[in-house]
């Protein structure tokens, strides 16, 4: 697939619009976790050696964890970590297009919550962390776009990831750009890559997911260039606020729950741009 612009332009925009995302967010670091202990969490393969990981792991962290809000014992039983998922495409030649703004995304979050993303499995780069008390998961699957499932259905299977707990973020041309909605389940809109996930679900929709306006191609701009193009200078300047409500909206969304989350999300005007 030929795109309409050059590795080295997109390169410079990719620059303008991200130049170091460590400095627009608020950094968070609630915790401080020893490797092996913060490991135990995610290594179990059963749902029952899982719940009980999870409770091994909030219970000896105590020590490490000095800024980490107390949890009620009876919750700390039924806690499963978060899935977060930011769809995209692998390469530098793809930094900064529109079709990626859900591994930007993904950056934006780990930034603001001190979540390195550090390891590679299942076909994704991953992190694991804490938001708040909350444990999650953010994956970046490297698999290109539109077959993302390979990645996601695997780390879901893994880890016995409750469908509910499992929220993609993706970019939407139908939505103006900036424009945000949080939806708790739905179809794929026909983005490929939410196709592919659902398929690997076995057609289970019943998953949350966070659409990221991109806008409609301007006049007969061909579709394909325009979505694996790079963001305009006028997008570029609103990126960082639009990033930063997402990440204000996933922190409500894992702690004061999905309705909140949705409307904080929902009832916000998208940015025009003149």
């Amino acid at each position: 697939m030929e795109l309409a612009f050059g590795h080295s332009h997109t390169t410079l925009v990719y620059n303008l619009c991200f130049p170091y995302r460590r400095h627009s967010f608020s950094f968070s670091p609630s915790f401080s976790l020893k490797p092996k202990i913060f490991m135990s969490l995610f290594s179990s393969k059963s749902t029952s050696a899982s719940s009980s990981s999870i409770r091994n792991f909030f219970s000896s962290t105590s020590d490490y964890s000095p800024d980490l809000p107390e949890t009620p014992k009876q919750n700390q039983q039924q806690q499963h970590p978060w899935l977060i998922v930011g769809l995209g495409n692998p390469g530098k030649e793809y930094n900064g297009t529109r079709h990626n703004v859900g591994f930007e995304m993904i950056d934006a979050l780990a930034d603001a919550e001190g979540i390195y993303m550090s390891s590679v499995n299942f076909r994704a780069l991953l992190g694991k962390g804490f938001i708040g008390n909350v444990p999650v998961m953010l994956a970046k699957p490297q698999t290109f776009v539109n077959s993302s499932g390979e990645s996601v259905g695997a780390i879901v299977s893994y880890y016995k990831i409750p469908l509910k707990q499992v929220l993609v973020i993706f970019d939407d041309l139908d939505l103006p750009f900036s424009k945000l909605r949080l939806l708790p389940k739905g179809g794929h809109g026909g983005q490929n890559g939410m196709r592919n996930i659902i398929d690997h679900f076995k057609g289970n929709r019943d998953f949350p997911r966070l659409r990221i306006g991109i806008g409609r191609p301007p006049g007969k701009m061909d579709t394909v260039n325009y979505v694996l193009g790079p963001f305009n200078q006028q997008e570029c300047e609103e990126l960082d606020f639009i990033f930063q409500r997402c990440v204000e909206a996933i922190r409500i969304l894992l702690l004061e729950g999905f309705d909140k989350s949705a409307q904080f999300v929902n009832g916000a005007k998208s940015i025009k741009l003149t």
